[in-house]
């Protein structure tokens, strides 16, 4: 029974620290810094716009003629000198009319591949073609600030900051969207601890949707990487080189079309997540990375690694207590699994049927995550040579 105890308990201590604890323990660190280092100080940029840095805006795009012209009318809008920016697209296979389109705008430098190998793959194509020393990588469904160029560079000003990530907004197209909604919840969870990352040493990679890196320092990422963006900027921290987080360069875009698109999404990133921690494995030597290597084991490796498989755990190590009558705790604790998976399948049957209650989508949305990370194990084995990937319709 010892060892079914302290099983049960080491299980129940991951999943508490990787959804909370280190949430916890990041924001307590960042009070003691703050009380002894006093707040750090921000870079300004130049009055003159004409000192700011040449920056290339890359967008990388597989069949994506339905948001050209929204996402150029959104670069337009972009408070950044025209003489200082080039607007680059990379259409990576693409067969509808992508291309047709982007030469009616004469701002655009257009980079095509009539061959799809993937995002990882495209991104290289266009940095050969690049000349600019800063590179700004967006998608093409997605909306930024007018102020977020600025911003970036803003951020580059810091000292070793060689990437600096954006921040992802989630936007539901209607009240009730499940997908979006429980995504978006996610991402505000997820970018208050990328900021606090990113204050205490290093944010821990960065996301497609609006990121940057100064050339000086890239390193190209493998051609079959799952999550290109987020290899690439963690090569770069692995280099011994920051990357910041701002929330005052942001991208928007709508959620998932509904929990099954949203699924293609985590089975990707799942697997990525597996892909990455086998290839950063180094990154977690705290003799070499001792900031690091806790930042992205606490933040990334545990909850695409041992977590899950700990928050699975705890449900039959629970009941064997239960059965061997090893304490009242246990029974409580196995009160309320039950009462939050059942708020889970609760959650579930809503979705399905189009309602939404917060009180619900939280665990139901939980637990989606998790089953996908298992799922992410089969996508991985089947995607394993190739950087490609179905696209997740959006809302």
């Amino acid at each position: 029974m010892m060892a079914l105890e302290i099983a049960f308990w080491t299980c129940l201590a991951l999943v508490f620290y990787t959804y909370i604890g280190y949430g916890m323990i990041l924001y307590i660190i960042l009070i003691i810094k703050r009380l002894l280092c006093g707040a750090p100080t921000e870079p300004v940029l130049p009055l003159d716009d004409m000192q700011l840095p040449d920056v290339t805006l890359m967008i990388c795009a597989y069949n994506e003629e339905s948001v050209i012209a929204e996402k150029m009318e959104n670069i337009r809008q972009l408070d950044y000198p025209a003489q200082k920016l080039c607007c680059m697209w990379v259409t990576d296979g693409s067969n509808d009319h992508s291309n047709e389109l982007l030469r009616q705008y004469p701002e655009v430098t257009l980079v095509f591949s009539p061959e799809r190998r993937g995002k990882a793959a495209a991104m290289q194509h266009g940095l050969r073609e690049n000349k600019a020393g800063l590179v700004v990588f967006t998608d093409a469904n997605t909306m930024l600030n007018s102020g977020a160029l600025k911003e970036i560079v803003r951020q580059f000003m810091k000292e070793n900051v060689s990437c600096v990530s954006g921040e992802k907004r989630v936007a539901a197209r209607f009240k009730g969207q499940t997908a979006a909604e429980g995504e978006g919840l996610y991402w505000k969870y997820e970018s208050t601890l990328k900021r606090w990352d990113s204050e205490l040493y290093s944010a821990m990679g960065a996301a497609g949707e609006l990121f940057a890196v100064r050339m000086e320092h890239y390193r190209e990422a493998p051609s079959n990487a799952l999550l290109d963006d987020f290899m690439m900027s963690m090569l770069i921290l692995k280099d011994g080189h920051r990357i910041a987080y701002t929330k005052d360069a942001y991208a928007m875009e709508y959620g998932s079309a509904n929990m099954q698109e949203e699924s293609k999404r985590k089975r990707r990133i799942a697997a990525g997540g597996l892909q990455s921690i086998w290839w950063l494995r180094a990154l977690m030597n705290p003799l070499k990375h001792p900031k690091a290597s806790f930042q992205f084991v606490s933040h990334r490796v545990l909850r695409w690694s041992a977590t899950p498989f700990a928050l699975l755990l705890l449900i039959p190590l629970n009941a064997a207590l239960v059965v061997m009558r090893a304490g009242h705790i246990f029974d409580i604790i196995a009160i309320l699994q039950l009462l939050f998976y059942a708020a889970a399948f609760a959650g579930y049957l809503q979705a399905r049927s189009g309602k939404k209650s917060k009180l619900l989508y939280v665990p139901y949305y939980f637990v989606f995550m998790n089953i996908n990370v298992f799922q992410g194990i089969g996508y991985l084995r089947s995607h394993k040579s190739s950087g490609t990937w179905e696209k997740a319709r959006r809302g």
